[in-house]
């Protein structure tokens, strides 16, 4: 298959799926909020709608490394590098509980934003400080019920493929809310969704690797910006030298 008619096939799928998947999110949504309030059920099956698109397209094969690190009872603050929209969809593959901190503009397509609503995925305005204190309150809001939260620290994804400075915010509501962080470490997904255009080409491994959980009694005296300087330097030591 061409790359042209791979990518053709892929864009058809995902805009087909979502008009499929959004009617039956909205159905499970429905019938486990009376007794869902984290809504565990609605990401799991969030999970396999996003997962569809890395099983199913042969141009990408995502591995996932520690899975077992993750403790499913202990809401943490994961925070990830950012190299590619697809970070997304792969870091769905975790498959355990968490809400997405986001852009807004995420938020707003049809079909897949509007699942991202039914989740209670948390918004954000880029630039609103306002919308940043929002944030921040939803997020240790959702650590108090027990659910995980799940940021991008470099606050878009890097344009070069080399990891950018980690702003403070994730790594002070860890500290506010006395939760751990758990850092994850995305490679080979630069490449593997153009940054422009819609043509997908070539063949990536994709590699996700948990790491270590970094309890609250590690995080020491440091403030919230040494604190992100410090999991950015974990981060880094697992990424190849040239995107560090």
């Amino acid at each position: 298959m061409t790359a042209f008619a791979l990518s053709l096939a892929f864009w058809i799928f995902l805009w087909a799926s979502s008009v499929a998947l959004f009617p039956v999110a909205l159905a499970v949504w429905a019938l486990t909020a009376p007794f869902d309030r984290r809504k565990v059920i609605l990401h799991r099956f969030t999970c396999f709608w996003a997962s569809l698109y890395t099983w199913l397209n042969p141009a990408w094969r995502v591995t996932i490394e520690g899975r077992s690190k993750i403790d499913p009872r202990q809401p943490v603050v994961f925070v990830s590098n950012h190299l590619s929209s697809l970070d997304i969809l792969v870091l769905f593959r975790l498959f355990t509980h968490f809400k997405w901190v986001s852009k807004i503009e995420n938020f707003r397509p049809p079909f897949i934003g509007w699942n991202m609503s039914l989740n209670g995925y948390i918004p954000v305005v880029r630039g609103d400080k306002q919308s940043v204190v929002r944030m921040m309150g939803r997020c240790r809001q959702a650590l108090a019920g027990g659910s995980s939260i799940m940021m991008f620290p470099e606050g878009t994804r890097s344009p070069t493929g080399r990891l950018r400075d980690f702003r403070s915010g994730a790594f002070a509501i860890a500290q506010d809310a006395g939760v751990p962080l758990q850092p994850l470490v995305i490679t080979g997904s630069s490449d593997a969704l153009p940054k422009s255009g819609l043509v997908i080409s070539g063949k990536h491994r994709i590699h996700v690797r948990v790491l270590d959980v970094v309890p609250p009694e590690a995080f020491g005296d440091r403030s919230s910006e040494e604190l992100a300087a410090w999991v950015r330097e974990r981060i880094a030591a697992e990424l190849p030298t040239e995107t560090t």
